[in-house]
């Protein structure tokens, strides 16, 4: 399970229009409870690292923001507890791509974007066996 506000969501949304036609993308960093559901704390919006003609379907966080994220997490005594990013003009599905390229435990957001406009959303989790990301559950707060 993870924990947000609806700020937290609205800033998703806001960079997946501000980015579209491309796919936008950033890092969700939080808290992780006792029984380790997440709790996000911050929204951290990434520049799409991907070449441009690559962009409108692809995102690509550099391992430098991820470990400077890291870094100024552990600093506020948070951690990276997610991702997101935007599927210009298609669902908020994950794709095989994102199942290929997603890490265990993380939390993972889609916001789908249709003509420039948020649409929709989806989180999910990386399954156990690693062959699909399942729906997380999520609870939304003020």
């Amino acid at each position: 399970m993870i924990q947000l506000a609806s700020k937290h969501i609205e800033a998703m949304k806001k960079h997946a229009e501000a980015d579209y036609p491309y796919e936008c993308c950033g890092i969700l960093i939080g808290t992780i409870e006792a029984d380790q559901s997440k709790r996000v704390e911050q929204v951290l919006s990434i520049s799409n690292a991907r070449d441009v003609e690559n962009q409108p379907n692809r995102y690509l966080i550099t391992p430098e923001e991820i470990l400077k994220t890291e870094l100024y997490a552990q600093k506020h005594r948070m951690d990276i507890v997610g991702f997101y990013h935007s599927h210009p003009d298609h669902e908020a599905t994950p794709s095989a791509y994102d199942v290929e390229h997603a890490w265990p435990f993380y939390s993972y957001f889609i916001v789908s974007i249709e003509k420039g406009k948020a649409d929709n959303f989806t989180v999910s989790q990386l399954s156990e066996d690693r062959l699909r990301l399942d729906t997380e559950l999520i609870k939304q707060g003020e």
